[in-house]
C-alpha cells in the first residue's frame, strides 16, 4: 500500500533499490504500443507492471518464441503463455477507450466476422501506434559484477566454444583433405572416386567456416560491448582526487589507449588463439614426417625463442608508448594553455624541451621497429631455413620414404602458417596489455562497491522535497574528519554541524578552510574519515549513496562542475529521467526564467534544444553557474548545497537568481568568500 500511495516514480526508485539489494539492475523503460509483442519476445528477463488500479501487480518475462512468451510465476516454475494474451492485458487500459468505437466502426463497415479480429489489431496499431506503455524494468547484471558473470549472460562462452570447434574441425578437415590427395597421387591411384572425395571434404568445411567467422564476429561484439560498458562505468566511479591530478592530456590519452585494448586484444587473442592450435597439430604432422619428433621439438624450441622475441618487442613498445602518450599530454596542455604562454611566455621559449622529446621518441620507435621487423619477418622465415635443415640428414641419408618426407614439408608449411599469425597475435597482444596498464584503473573502478542502501527507505524520498517526516533535523554531524590522500593532516576535524528544515545558511572562510569539502561530505561525493554523518537520522549505509544524493544535491564549484555537449535541455535535466517528460521541459524553462536566463533562450535559436558545450553555444561564467543552479533545483532534493554559484553575478542578476532560489529551495546551504 505504501508504493501505491507514493505513486509511480517511488515505485520505480523502490524496484531499482531492491534489484540493486539484490545484486542486479532495472532499468524503466517504455514500450511502444506497437512493438508490445515483437518485444515481448526478445525482451528478457524483465518485470512488466499490469495495468489497473489498487495494489501493483506484475509479471516476470524471460522473453519467448514466435508465439509464446516465458513467464516465471510465483512458484518459480517457467510457465509459457500465448503472446497475443499477454499483450492483450498489458494494453487493456489503453485500448479501452478505443475498444467500443472500432467494434462499431467494424459492424456498420459491414466487415465479415472471421476478419474483425485482424482488422480491429490493425485499426487500434494505426491510432495507438507510438503511444508508449510504461511500467516496464529491464534486469540485468550491473556494469560492476564480475566480468564472468556478465560473460556467462551474454553467452561468451558458448561462443568461444564454438569458434574453437569450428576452426578445429575446419583444420582437421583440411588436413584429411590433402592426405587423400597426397596418397592417391603418391601410390599412382588419383581416380575419380579420391577427387569426388576430396572435394566433398572442402565443401564440408565452408559451413564450419561460416561457424567458426560468425562466432568470432559475435564474441568480438559481445565482448567489445562489456569492456566499454564497463570501462565507462568504471571513469564515472573514480574518485575527484584521481582525476584531478591528471590534465586534459592524460585523460585523451587514456581515452585512446582504451580503443587500443577493444581492437588489439581481440584481434590478438583470436591470433593467438587459432596459432595455438595450428602450432600444436603441424608439430604431431612433423612428427609423423621423416623428421620425427626431433623435427617437432625442433618447431617447439622455435616457438619458445619467437616468445622471448615478442617480450623483448613488448618491453620495447611499452618505453615507446610512455614517450608517445607524454608527447601527446603536453601538446594538449600547451594547446589549451595557449593564450596564457602568448601573454607571459617569452615567444623564445617557447619550443624549449621540444627537440629533446621528439628525439627520445624517435631513438625508441627505431628501436621498437627492429624488434618488431624480427619478429614479424625472421620468426616465419626463419622457420623455414631452419625445418629445411632438419630434414636434410633423412633427405641426404635416404631413410625417409616419398610419403614421409612429402609429410615433413606439409608440416613445415602449416608451422610456417602457424608462427605467421602467433608473430602477428604477439604484435596486437604488446600493444593491448601496454594499453591496459592505461586503463586498469578504470576497470579496477568498476568493481568498486557501492552502498546500496535498505529498499525500504527508497520512499522516504519520494513524497517530494518540501515534505518532512516530523524531525526538525535535516542533517547532523557529529566530530567528523577528513583528509586527502596526499596530505598528512586533515582539512576537517572534530566539525560538527545541524541543518533544520527550512534553514537559510551562508558558510563563509578564507581559501583552502574546507568549505568545499564540507560541502562535498554533506553531499555524498566524499565519505567522512570518521566521526557519525546522518541524514534523518539514518546514516549512508541505510539510505544508500545514491538515496543520499537524491536527498541532498549539489552545485559544485565551476572547475568542478560541467557543461556537457548537448542541448541545454539534458544539462539542465540530467539528473532527473531521460527523456524528459513534458512537464518537465516546462519546469525546467520556468526555473531558467526565474533565475533570469530568459534573455539566453530568447537569443539562442533553438531555445532549450540548443546545442551548448566545447561545440556549441558557448555560455558565460554567469550562465553556466545559473545553469548549475538550475541543475540542482530541479532534482527536487531536501537540501540544496550552492557552493561559490552567485560569484559570477552582477548584482541585479544575483538577487533576482536569490529569490528563485529562496523561493524554491526547502533548506539551502550556501558557500561563499566572506
Amino acid at each position: 500500500a505504501g508504493l501505491l500511495w507514493h505513486g509511480d516514480e517511488a515505485l520505480g526508485r523502490w524496484l531499482a533499490a531492491a534489484a540493486g539489494h539484490l545484486g542486479l539492475e532495472a532499468e524503466p523503460t517504455e514500450i511502444p504500443y506497437g512493438e508490445v509483442e515483437r518485444l515481448l519476445q526478445r525482451v528478457g528477463p524483465a518485470l512488466l507492471r499490469l495495468p489497473g488500479d489498487g495494489e501493483p501487480c506484475f509479471f516476470a518475462t524471460l522473453g519467448g518464441g514466435p508465439r509464446t512468451v516465458s513467464l516465471r510465476g510465483p512458484d518459480l516454475m517457467i510457465h509459457r503463455l500465448r503472446a497475443a494474451a499477454v499483450c492483450a492485458a498489458l494494453c487493456r487500459d489503453l485500448e479501452a477507450p478505443l475498444a467500443a468505437e472500432v467494434d462499431r466502426l467494424l459492424v456498420e463497415a459491414g466487415v465479415p466476422t472471421r476478419r474483425r479480429a485482424r482488422a480491429r489489431v490493425a485499426i487500434l496499431r494505426e491510432r495507438l501506434g507510438p503511444r508508449p506503455i510504461g511500467g516496464c524494468w529491464l534486469l540485468r547484471l550491473p556494469p560492476g559484477a564480475s566480468l564472468w558473470q556478465q560473460a556467462r549472460q551474454a553467452r561468451l562462452p558458448s561462443r568461444l566454444l564454438a569458434l574453437v570447434g569450428g576452426h578445429a574441425v575446419q583444420y582437421l578437415l583440411w588436413l584429411l583433405a590433402w592426405w587423400m590427395v597426397g596418397q592417391g597421387a603418391l601410390q599412382g591411384r588419383l581416380d575419380r572416386g579420391w577427387l569426388l572425395a576430396w572435394a566433398l571434404l572442402l565443401m564440408t568445411l565452408v559451413p564450419f567456416r561460416l561457424l567458426a567467422t560468425w562466432s568470432q564476429g559475435r564474441l568480438a561484439m559481445g565482448a567489445g560491448g562489456l569492456l566499454k560498458q564497463r570501462l565507462l562505468y568504471g571513469a564515472l566511479r573514480l574518485e575527484p582526487e584521481e582525476m584531478r591530478q591528471q590534465g586534459a592530456g592524460q585523460l585523451l590519452g587514456r581515452v585512446l589507449e582504451a580503443e587500443a585494448v577493444e581492437a588489439l586484444a581481440l584481434s590478438g587473442g583470436f591470433l593467438g588463439l587459432v596459432a595455438g592450435m595450428e602450432i600444436l597439430i603441424a608439430a604431431v604432422v612433423l612428427d609423423l614426417g621423416a623428421g620425427g619428433g626431433t623435427h617437432a621439438l625442433l618447431l617447439l624450441a622455435w616457438v619458445a625463442l619467437a616468445l622471448l622475441l615478442g617480450w623483448r618487442y613488448h618491453r620495447q613498445r611499452r618505453h615507446w608508448t610512455e614517450g608517445r602518450l607524454t608527447l601527446t599530454h603536453e601538446l594538449v596542455e600547451r594547446l589549451l594553455g595557449h593564450r596564457t604562454r602568448l601573454a607571459q611566455e617569452v615567444r623564445e621559449r617557447w619550443h624549449d624541451g621540444e627537440d629533446q622529446a621528439l628525439t627520445r621518441y624517435l631513438e625508441r620507435s627505431a628501436a621498437m621497429d627492429r624488434t618488431a621487423a624480427w619478429l614479424m619477418a625472421v620468426v616465419p622465415r626463419g622457420w623455414l631455413f631452419l625445418s629445411l635443415l632438419g630434414l636434410a640428414p633423412a633427405f641426404v641419408a635416404g631413410s625417409g620414404s616419398p610419403a614421409t618426407l612429402a609429410v615433413g614439408l606439409g608440416g613445415m608449411l602449416l608451422a610456417y602458417r602457424a608462427l605467421h599469425k602467433l608473430a602477428t597475435g604477439m604484435w596486437h597482444l604488446a600493444g593491448a596489455a601496454i594499453a591496459w596498464e592505461q586503463v586498469a584503473p578504470l576497470f579496477d573502478a568498476a568493481g568498486r562497491p557501492e552502498v546500496g542502501g535498505d529498499p525500504a527507505f527508497a520512499l522516504t524520498a519520494a513524497s517530494g522535497a518540501g515534505r518532512s517526516d516530523g524531525a526538525p533535523t535535516v542533517i547532523e554531524a557529529h566530530e567528523i574528519a577528513f583528509r586527502y590522500r596526499d596530505r598528512s593532516a586533515p582539512v576537517l576535524r572534530e566539525c560538527n554541524l545541524r541543518i533544520r528544515a527550512g534553514d537559510r545558511l551562508l558558510l563563509e572562510g578564507p581559501s583552502g578552510g574546507g568549505k568545499s569539502t564540507l560541502a562535498a561530505l554533506l553531499s555524498g561525493l566524499r565519505v567522512p574519515e570518521s566521526g557519525l554523518l546522518l541524514l534523518h537520522g539514518l546514516d549512508r549505509q541505510t539510505l544508500g549513496s545514491e538515496g543520499w544524493r537524491r536527498r541532498v544535491v549539489a552545485a559544485p564549484q565551476f572547475h568542478e562542475n560541467h557543461v556537457l555537449t548537448e542541448t541545454f535541455a539534458f544539462n539542465l535535466l540530467m539528473g532527473q529521467r531521460w527523456p524528459p517528460q513534458p512537464a518537465d521541459v516546462e519546469a525546467a524553462e520556468r526555473i531558467c526564467r526565474e533565475l533570469g536566463l530568459d534573455d539566453l533562450l530568447s537569443h539562442m535559436p533553438a531555445g532549450l534544444l540548443q546545442l551548448v558545450g566545447e561545440t556549441g553555444w558557448q555560455l558565460s561564467h554567469g550562465e553556466r553557474s545559473r545553469l548549475y543552479m538550475a541543475r540542482a533545483l530541479l532534482q527536487g532534493a531536501e537540501l540544496i548545497i550552492l557552493d561559490e554559484s552567485f560569484a559570477a553575478l552582477d548584482p541585479e542578476t544575483l538577487r533576482r537568481a536569490l529569490r528563485c532560489v529562496l523561493e524554491r529551495a526547502p533548506t539551502l546551504l550556501v558557500v561563499a568568500h566572506p
